[in-house]
């Protein structure tokens, strides 16, 4: 998607410096022509080498450094690139880019820019909500800059809020959404769901699984950048929804067929990323149950099947894709399913392997067409695997 890209990535003193080796090298795996700046500060968290060693390319840092490869570098950095990301995006850099203070490398061939430019701050909890900061992001958006906005968590300093580095996988989605894809699903909505439910079984308790979210999360965020309106309900999870995506929050299963029954008339992509539990307990405590007894019995009946009533009441102009994670017999597992549950396409995992269990940020999936077709996926991080899924929607779409 973003092959044969010239990014120009800029790296700013703050802890997450760390994290910007991560994101340059998957920019890097990913085809685009990487060039780093970086701050004086910058070089106290991450040696230049580190970054050189990634992108192959050697790192500019000073405004009056010569370079082997540009004979100006501030105005050849800004001209050529087809997007600067910033990251992390210190309240230092934000302040001196809303008012337009270039005394630097980094802050001059910003100001010579004229791609799109992606900020992605990262500070201290009570920086990050200081009026000040505010007051310039909200100067910057009204300028035209693009952001990544930080997650919530616990940061370096040990205060827990907002304030850390977005996901490397979230910040390559915006640059794809920027730079990488066509609009090719405008006027589609795509309905995805997400995440594991939660069955209770008192207040206090539930059952649930292992699913992150993450790869539905991946899906949401790809179909938003490639121009569908994304409706995304997702059970719980730790991740903040992709940008521009309308967000469902559900619990259990029966919420989330109720969800998916209700938005599912206006959607003609339906992925259903969620794990949904198959049972929940009959009867759910009005109180904790206290510890009595060695044991203790459950007794669980069937949750509704959300993907077969789906396939039941699938339409003309409709594109059904599931999921299947497996732990053994995938192929004749995954081929059951397309049929049984009329799929247009079936993603299938063992969730055994290295590199495609849960939580994991990189998947190794099968993709079983109903026309018989099998495509096998080598190990990619979950955009890739999202955006790959969605060139398979399409195909469908147009008949292929």
């Amino acid at each position: 998607m973003i092959e044969g890209k010239f990014v120009t990535l800029g790296v700013t003193g703050g802890i997450a410096a760390y994290k910007a080796a991560d994101l340059a090298s998957k920019l890097t795996g990913r085809g685009a022509s990487v060039h780093v700046i970086m701050t004086r500060s910058a070089g106290e968290f991450v040696r230049p080498l580190t970054f050189e060693a990634l992108t192959g390319n050697p790192v500019h840092a000073g405004l009056f450094d010569s370079s082997r490869l540009f004979r100006m570098p501030h105005i050849e950095l800004a001209t050529r690139a087809d997007i600067i990301v910033v990251a992390p995006a210190t309240a230092n850099v934000l302040g001196k880019l809303a008012h337009g203070i270039a005394d630097d490398l980094l802050t001059t061939l910003v100001l010579a820019a004229t791609c799109p430019v992606l900020l992605c701050p990262a500070m201290n909890v009570n920086m990050y909500a200081n009026r000040a900061v505010q007051h310039n992001i909200v100067r910057l958006k009204e300028y035209g800059f693009h952001f990544v906005d930080p997650e919530e968590g616990r940061v370096a300093c040990g205060h827990f809020g907002r304030g850390r580095l977005a996901e490397t996988g979230t910040i390559i989605s915006a640059v794809e959404g920027l730079i990488g894809k066509t609009e090719d699903m405008r006027g589609l909505t795509v309905m995805v769901t997400a995440g594991g439910t939660r069955e209770p079984i008192d207040p206090v308790r539930y059952i649930s699984n292992r699913s992150s979210g993450k790869m539905g999360y991946a899906l949401a965020g790809a179909a938003s950048s490639r121009g569908a309106r994304v409706i995304l309900i997702s059970a719980p999870t730790s991740l903040e929804p992709p940008p521009g995506v309308e967000l469902v929050p559900v619990e259990s299963a029966r919420d989330m067929h109720e969800a998916v029954m209700n938005h599912y008339p206006g959607a003609q992509v339906v992925i259903k990323a969620a794990a949904v539990a198959d049972y929940r307990c009959e009867r759910v405590a009005g109180h904790k149950i206290k510890k009595e007894g060695e044991s203790l019995t459950l007794e669980l009946v069937r949750n509704p099947d959300i993907l077969a009533d789906l396939g039941r009441r699938k339409r003309a102009g409709v594109t059904l894709v599931g999921f299947a994670a497996e732990t053994r017999d995938l192929e004749e597992n995954a081929r059951q399913k397309l049929a049984g549950k009329n799929l247009d396409l079936l993603v299938a995992n063992d969730v055994t392997m290295p590199g495609a269990g849960f939580g994991s940020d990189t998947n190794i999936v099968k993709l079983f067409f109903a026309g018989g077709k099998v495509e096998s996926l080598p190990v990619m991080d979950k955009t890739a695997v999202a955006h790959r899924i969605l060139d398979a929607v399409l195909e469908i779409r147009r008949g292929g």
